[in-house]
């Protein structure tokens, strides 16, 4: 097999990882796989119609984000994460992301600001779609970018970090009502009070569009323990 045929399947295993993960997430938050559920390889493999590889590694980006974790003789296993415990890290989150565009109003360059204002405009086509994970992708390049316009390695280095542990929730939060719609609208404020030079102004509105996306995954998961049957 040419290098090329090995990239693209290389390539197809990570979006179907991707899809398996993204499916996960949302039924945990949902509460539809309960804390200490036992996540099987093979089960997932025939529910998903995939080799057990990209289930593997599904699991791995589900453990590393604190959603899943390995216990012995027990295999994979739903953690018990609350929501106080999600809002806490939305919370500090918040904090962080903050502080990142505060600094990066001030020190970025004309180029990084051009590269935001484009992935903002790319942005208005997927949400007129409601592609949440094109959005999504694009919401993910949004915010590393800030974090990069810094010019800080250390603060984008943490920043990384913590949008990591949330990464699976932040997406699902998109799902909750026109939360996409008020997401993109936010980033354009924030593009706002960067354009017009004012940090704080910045650091306020993304502290708010943290907030915002924390109480939609908050409604999200009343609504959907609402809907179970066992509620």
């Amino acid at each position: 097999m040419d290098e090329g045929g090995m990239d693209e399947q290389g390539t197809e295993r990570g979006l179907l990882s991707d899809q398996i993960r993204n499916a996960l997430t949302d039924e945990i938050a949902a509460g539809r796989l309960a804390a200490g559920t036992a996540l099987d390889e093979q089960d997932l493999a025939d529910r998903f119609g995939a080799s057990r590889t990209p289930v593997r590694e599904a699991l791995r980006q589900l453990a590393f984000n604190g959603l899943v974790e390995l216990r012995p003789r027990r295999g994979v296993v739903v953690t018990r994460m609350t929501p106080e415990r999600i809002m806490d890290m939305f919370e500090t989150t918040a904090e962080f992301e903050a502080m990142c565009v505060r600094l990066a109003t001030y020190r970025m360059t004309p180029l990084e600001r051009s590269h935001l204002m484009d992935l903002h405009a790319r942005s208005g086509d997927v949400v007129a779609a409601g592609d949440v994970d094109a959005y999504d992708a694009l919401n993910r390049s949004f915010h590393e970018a800030l974090y990069g316009a810094t010019h800080n390695g250390f603060l984008k280095e943490q920043a990384l970090a913590l949008r990591t542990r949330l990464s699976s929730f932040r997406r699902t939060q998109l799902r909750q009502g026109e939360r996409i719609l008020r997401s993109r609208a936010e980033h354009g404020a924030i593009l706002a009070a960067i354009a017009e030079g004012d940090g704080e102004a910045a650091a306020k509105r993304m502290r708010a569009h943290m907030l915002n996306a924390a109480s939609a995954l908050r409604h999200f998961i009343e609504a959907h323990a609402e809907a179970r049957p066992d509620a």
